[in-house]
């Protein structure tokens, strides 16, 4: 896997060779919004550009960020939806994270940590797989699954904390075929990194954060993304062999929930 981890994107910044997971140990990366990291994110990877690529936004945060990382590379945008599985007495921590296509990825250390047998995990993918498949059928409403199989996928995010939503996302995609797996993240946490090296072909990190620090603390502006700000940026982003035109299959309703993909 070759992983590129810094702090900072600007000529000061530092990636390590390919493969040695270095990283220069500056002062914490700030951003100013998810566009603003993501058209920071979006110059680390122009490698990629002229490959056949297809840019994943992780909903809802991650799609602002995966917006202009698609427009760099000339990208078609779609979304991945996953949705994680917070322990029930702490939501925060996740126990592990569902997607599209009935996929399931379990953190066994926080599941033995906290006694989640059997019963728990089943009960809570069933209060959230309905919720999952109500943002899945929204998004494909405007924009239809693009297709992966034989093709590069960045799986995007504005930034990682426990590493689960990231590793079934790439578990999603392999099982759909993607030939390589990217994930490029402005943040991430450093006990996340370990987790994500077996899952990714290769990790993109602007920040490695410490454990105390949240993916909020990254940036100026967190401001919680809505369902239709993921609508809008899927309808105005041609997909690939598109006209160009936004697609318009009649008026949409935001009837999101707290904490939906």
């Amino acid at each position: 896997m070759i992983e590129q981890t810094t702090r900072g994107d600007s000529a000061g910044g530092h990636a390590g060779p390919e493969g040695t997971g270095a990283w220069d140990e500056g002062a914490a990366v700030r951003f100013a919004d998810r566009a603003d990291a993501g058209r920071r994110l979006a110059r680390r990877l122009g490698h990629l550009a002229g490959q056949d690529v297809v840019v994943l936004g992780l909903p809802r945060g991650g799609v602002p960020v995966a917006a202009p990382v698609a427009a760099s590379l000339d990208a078609p945008l779609d979304v991945l939806v996953v949705r994680k599985l917070g322990v029930p007495f702490r939501p925060e921590l996740a126990l592990g994270a569902i997607g599209e296509g009935g996929a399931l990825v379990l953190d066994e250390r926080v599941a033995r940590a906290v006694h989640a047998g059997v019963d728990v995990i089943e009960g809570l993918e069933r209060r959230e797989r309905p919720l999952l498949e109500r943002a899945t059928r929204r998004y494909r409403a405007v924009r239809d699954l693009e297709p992966v199989a034989g093709r590069t996928v960045v799986i995007v995010d504005d930034g990682v904390a426990t590493g689960s939503t990231a590793r079934v996302a790439c578990r999603v995609a392999r099982a759909r075929g993607a030939l390589r797996v990217v994930v490029a993240v402005p943040t991430c946490a450093r006990s996340a990194v370990d987790a994500l090296r077996p899952e990714a072909d290769e990790l993109i990190v602007l920040e490695r954060s410490p454990r105390h620090r949240s993916v909020a603390d990254s940036y100026d502006d967190f401001t919680p993304v809505s369902e239709a700000e993921v609508v809008a940026a899927l309808t105005h982003q041609p997909a690939a062999g598109s006209t160009g035109d936004p697609v318009d299959r009649g008026p949409q309703t935001d009837a999101s929930a707290e904490g939906a993909p």
